[in-house]
């Protein structure tokens, strides 16, 4: 006997068109489960079964048997839970997805093991009477707000990864900027990596890794002194949008790392970066398949209070 806890099985029926395939071949098909995946079941007691019964991946299968997969329960154990709160926009028993706010790092680093967003995540789960182990789909800069997704098993993290992966996942965002990139819109198709003299920061180099940003300018303020600007990631390099708003001369507003545009200088910007506090981007949108159900969702964090101060600041000085 075990005492080892299992999520609800996936259950697939064999149709009679797959008969005579092995189990992995009808696995892999119907749910999309990635070789490492089923390396990793297989290692488990009631990982796959056929028919109720253990089953070694390359045997065959007949018409009508009954596939099963479990995963077994896990908890992040080196993250401390830490109450915290939470502005959750979705939770299943697969999924949550949450609005995270500027200055919260997303998983614990060295020197960070408290105040990330995972060790709220953990602490509301453990209040659930919930056994998950934290892991996010993909991350967002400590001083970026907006929109987290988070799986709760890893099948599901495996296929979210892949549709990001293949550009299924929308990951819209939105930035103020310094000016208005010129054209008004367009995409940014300049390779990314980091900087040989200053290894924390990245920039635009033709021996980078590939990296696409679509932008359009959504308003412009105080005669083309800023800008509002929406944007879609095709790529997601570290710093991709500061970098590529860089790359066109418009600079994130109150980005402490990259700075402002070149012999640039006015007095609304101090005034500017003191209302952000923090670079003026906004995870605005999140929106992909649910590996559970096949529907098609979407998520939207509404602009936090530091950067609609920020717009009204903006806004006045067009007035």
């Amino acid at each position: 006997m075990t005492d080892m806890q299992y999520y609800d099985p996936l259950i697939v029926e064999v149709l009679p068109h797959e008969e005579g395939m092995q189990v992995r071949t009808v696995l892999e098909r119907r749910l999309g489960v990635s070789r490492k995946l089923l390396s990793r079941l297989k290692l488990t007691e009631q990982g796959i079964t056929l028919n109720g019964s253990r089953v070694y991946t390359s045997e065959k299968v007949k018409s009508g048997d009954q596939l099963a997969l479990r995963m077994e329960k896990e908890q992040s154990d080196d993250i401390l839970p830490q109450q915290m709160e939470l502005d959750i926009l979705y939770e299943d028993d697969d999924l949550l997805v949450v609005s995270k706010p500027a200055g919260i790092i997303v998983h614990p680093t060295h020197g960070h093991y408290t105040n990330t967003l995972a060790n709220g995540v953990v602490y509301h789960w453990q209040q659930r009477g919930e056994q998950v182990r934290f892991r996010p789909i993909h991350r967002l800069d400590q001083d970026t707000s907006g929109v987290v997704a988070i799986a709760k098993n890893p099948y599901i993290h495996q296929q979210l990864s892949e549709q990001m992966q293949r550009d299924e996942m929308d990951k819209e965002y939105c930035a103020f900027v310094y000016n208005v990139p010129s054209p008004a819109s367009g995409t940014v198709n300049e390779p990314i990596d980091r900087d040989p003299e200053q290894p924390h920061f990245r920039i635009v180099t033709p021996d980078g890794y590939p990296s696409i940003t679509h932008y359009e300018t959504i308003r412009s303020y105080g005669n083309g002194a800023a800008a509002l600007v929406g944007l879609r990631l095709e790529t997601g390099r570290t710093h991709q949008i500061r970098v590529h708003m860089q790359h066109l001369g418009c600079n994130l507003i109150s980005d402490q790392m990259y700075g402002r545009p070149d012999a640039i200088s006015a007095s609304w910007m101090l005034e500017a970066e003191a209302a952000a506090g923090r670079q003026a981007l906004h995870a605005h949108r999140l929106a992909f398949t649910h590996p559970g159900t096949g529907r098609r969702i979407s998520f939207i964090a509404p602009l936090p209070q530091d950067l609609l101060r920020l717009e009204q600041l903006l806004l006045s000085l067009s007035n």
